[in-house]
């Protein structure tokens, strides 16, 4: 995929290149984080070329089908409104996105000359932000709207899969708990990650009902855990909008039996962006009811520490580029021993994601943070697997 961004030079004169480049910075996190869920059983790479000019190539046996979805529901992830960080409102970008399977005789020269080709000519265009280069205009595997039929019948046949990806102390290796992920496999364009799945779901409005049915079917495995296990799970905008949805909850867990204090319910900065106001006092209704909060991806977008003083936060979950080039670069290890600074003058809590090896294990240990999850420990896994997993 040769992805290109519209009004990237509307951004820098409307709002300045700090702004233009903040988002840049932000497109690149959506498309990695992207990547991660929707390809993380494939090798592939995530590049910028130049400008506003991206790159994502995979090697997988992915049909002409899935590749094609794969790119809408990227476009779509990419058009979401970016924080500003100089304040103002939030951005948006347009993107376009050309889209090829190399052939046998294909070399990366010729590869490139056929995507800009084929970029060049959608600029010309106005057209479709979805471009084959064979020049040919594709048709979409499932149209949006049959998409969200899918969708709503995958909820009501019990389809969404739910899948635990363990947590693991620092001190002594433990399993501490796990976070609740939605899969669905699709017949026709394969595995769909949690956040297609619920563009999918915002596109047909029924956001609320999917997260609903996530957090049932989560809390309904995790009643069968070991007692000293936590469970995390990820919360919407659409979730915190509702005024009522604090004592909802509590009584869906207190119906289905599983503590509420043993519960850790994730935000983004994307649900904060909402309505900063009306989060902040859901989420205090839930820490009454004794719900833990944490701060998820730390680091992938602006970090607006304001939500930080703001916000009944008990812990922060570290983006994986939090960790990356810790090993290897001097500024990045200050930048991660800063924020552990500011976490523990903030009494704040630390879990660190994508940790893959056993280095970036020891390093975090090293730097006092209490917990980990990521490909080392395990990757995600069904409710079963995890439950014998966590009695062993």
């Amino acid at each position: 995929m040769l992805i290109s961004l519209g009004r990237i030079d509307t951004v820098n004169v409307a709002f300045g290149e700090t702004a233009g480049d903040g988002a840049l910075v932000e497109v690149a996190h959506r498309i990695r984080h992207f990547a991660n869920d929707e390809l993380e059983s494939h090798p592939w790479l995530a590049a910028r070329l130049s400008g506003g000019t991206f790159m994502l190539v995979a090697h997988a046996n992915a049909s002409q089908e899935r590749w094609q979805w794969l790119a809408e529901a990227l476009a779509d992830a990419i058009a979401a409104p970016i924080a500003n960080p100089e304040g103002g409102g939030s951005l948006r970008l347009w993107p376009r996105i050309a889209l090829m399977r190399a052939g046998e005789h294909d070399d990366v020269d010729r590869m490139l000359d056929r995507l800009s080709e084929v970029t060049a000519l959608m600029r010309q265009s106005h057209g479709r932000r979805i471009e084959w280069s064979s020049g040919t205009l594709e048709m979409a595997p499932r149209s949006n709207i049959e998409l969200e039929a899918d969708l709503l019948a995958a909820i009501d046949q019990g389809e969404i899969e739910i899948l635990f990806q363990p947590q693991y102390s620092l001190v002594d290796g433990r399993i501490i708990g796990a976070e609740a992920l939605a899969r669905w496999h699709h017949p026709i364009v394969g595995r769909i990650g949690a956040a297609a799945l619920f563009q999918i779901a915002e596109r047909a409005d029924h956001v609320a009902h999917l997260s609903r049915h996530i957090v049932r079917r989560a809390l309904e495995a995790a009643t069968f855990w070991p007692s000293d296990l936590r469970l995390s799970i990820n919360i919407t905008p659409v979730d915190l909008a509702a005024d009522n949805f604090a004592i909802d909850f509590a009584r869906l867990a207190d119906r289905i039996g599983f503590p509420l204090s043993q519960i850790t319910l994730e935000i983004t900065e994307q649900v904060l962006l909402a309505d900063l106001d009306r989060v902040s006092r859901v989420l205090h209704q839930l820490k009454v009811l004794d719900v833990r909060i944490a701060l998820d991806d730390f680091g992938a977008g602006f970090c607006n520490f304001r939500y930080l003083k703001v916000l009944p936060i008990d812990c922060i979950k570290l983006d994986r580029s939090m960790v990356e080039g810790v090993l290897e670069d001097e500024r990045d290890r200050a930048v991660f021993r800063a924020i552990m600074g500011m976490a523990k003058a903030l009494e704040l809590g630390v879990l660190v994601e994508g940790i893959e090896t056993d280095r970036q294990r020891d390093f975090v240990a090293a730097e006092d943070c209490e917990c980990y999850q990521g490909f080392l420990g395990s990757e995600p896994i069904a409710p079963q697997e995890f439950l014998n997993l966590a009695r062993q």
